[in-house]
């Protein structure tokens, strides 16, 4: 049960961040070329978005769980 209770939790505050923020970004760095002791290298900067339906399934899930994991038998 504590399990299911921290699972609630999680997916309810990763709801919240995802409908807050929008998304995430990060940094990708590809090696493009390499000669003798040179290296070439890129950075590039990657988006994802996060869907709304995503993060409302997510507080809904996570509600679901909290509610039903603390019943008992």
């Amino acid at each position: 049960m504590y399990a299911v209770k921290i699972t609630g939790i999680v997916l309810i505050v990763a709801g919240i961040l995802g409908l807050v923020y929008g998304g995430f970004s990060y940094t990708k760095e590809t090696r493009e070329a390499t000669l003798g002791p040179f290296s070439l290298s890129v950075t590039e900067r990657q988006t994802v978005n996060v869907p709304v339906w995503i993060g409302i399934g997510a507080i809904a899930i996570g509600g679901t769980l909290l509610f039903f994991g603390s019943k008992k038998n």
